[in-house]
């Protein structure tokens, strides 16, 4: 008799939805990012977090040596172009001028020939004045990303970070007024920093439409302050799947405001891995919360209505389930399991549902 009733339900669909993540710009060819390290170069002080040799793997370059380390690193991808170079590892901005200057234009003149096609650095928000960010675009950068960590300003002062929220808002707006591309860096999981915090942060970072976000969750790293505070029990990591559930759902925020996240959790780097005493790291972040996110954007869409099958692109067959199938069991709750998931040659998802 139960049979015969679900029969007679009736079949609401099929609709059709895209994929919440921002698409590229038609035309818009990859590039490769070549990253140029300058650990710590630049920073006015160390914050809670910060360990200026782990990430690199070596100790901190000289200025000298990692403009030559460019040079030989352009030079010999001559054939890979178009190539993005981005500064990374300290305060770009702060660097003494005839430092920038000579970067840049290092990266610059690489630009007619089409081997670069955009530059871009990292810099802390406190050091981003107006006059120097109209500067820096004559001079050829493209892009800046702030190390904005978090909007809470107990928390950055807890991290020794030496700046505030307000500082955000000033340097984002003199990077736009400059012409240049934004791009926001968060740090979830500081001391003091609650998974619940992360939807605020993001909101803030949706008020400022940066073009990126990446979301690097904090790792307890050693030869850091932090390190020692983790050891004598001051400060706990969110554990992976707090870390995962906050991030899932930070990131299909993120989407839904056209915002593209470039990155989630630091980039594999042996060095690292060995440094690493504590916190949500794991191979595999970036997809278990890009499937989180697209879990929660499919179960917003059923609301309480189940799922009879779901047609998916092709492309999202390797990270739909999540790592290892863990969010079979949550799929199953929204009435789709294996045998009613279908991967295509597609771009939409074209799913049926009963009322």
């Amino acid at each position: 008799m139960q049979e015969a009733i679900e029969k007679d339900r009736p079949l609401y669909g099929p609709f059709f939805f895209p994929h919440p993540a921002p698409t590229q710009p038609q035309g818009r060819a990859r590039r490769r990012i070549l990253p140029v390290f300058m650990p710590q170069a630049g920073c006015p002080k160390r914050c809670i977090f910060c360990t200026p040799d782990a990430r690199q793997g070596r100790p901190q370059d000289h200025l000298p040596a990692a403009l030559e380390s460019m040079r030989a690193d352009l030079d010999a991808a001559q054939g890979e172009a178009p190539l993005e170079v981005a500064f990374y590892g300290g305060t770009f901005t702060a660097l003494p001028p005839v430092w920038r200057t000579r970067f840049l234009e290092e990266a610059a003149r690489r630009k007619p020939c089409g081997q670069v096609a955009a530059i871009r650095c990292s810099t802390r928000p406190d050091a981003c004045p107006p006059a120097l960010m109209r500067e820096l675009a004559d001079q050829g950068l493209d892009m800046v990303e702030l190390g904005v960590q978090t909007f809470d300003d107990a928390v950055l002062a807890a991290a020794g970070r030496g700046c505030a929220a307000r500082d955000v808002e000033d340097a984002s707006r003199a990077v736009r007024d400059a012409g240049l591309g934004l791009g926001l860096q968060l740090l979830p999981g500081l001391p003091g920093h609650a998974p619940g915090m992360l939807a605020e942060d993001v909101r803030r970072c949706i008020d400022i439409a940066p073009d990126l976000v990446r979301l690097h969750p904090c790792l307890v790293l050693a030869g850091t302050p932090l390190a020692e505070l983790w050891r004598s029990g001051g400060y706990l990591p969110w554990d992976l799947d707090e870390t995962v559930n906050a991030l899932g759902s930070a990131v299909l925020a993120l989407w839904r405001a056209d915002i593209a996240v470039t990155r989630i959790g630091l980039a594999p780097d042996p060095a690292l891995e060995a440094a690493m005493l504590a916190g949500p790291r794991h191979p595999a972040l970036g997809t278990m919360v890009r499937a989180r996110a697209l879990f929660l954007d499919i179960r917003e869409r059923l609301g309480s209505r189940r799922g009879v099958a779901l047609r998916a692109p092709q492309r999202l067959s390797g990270e739909f389930w999540g790592v290892r199938r863990g969010l079979a069991p949550e799929y199953q709750t929204l009435g789709l399991d294996a045998a009613s998931v279908r991967f295509e040659d597609r771009e939409d998802f074209q799913l049926d549902v009963l009322a």
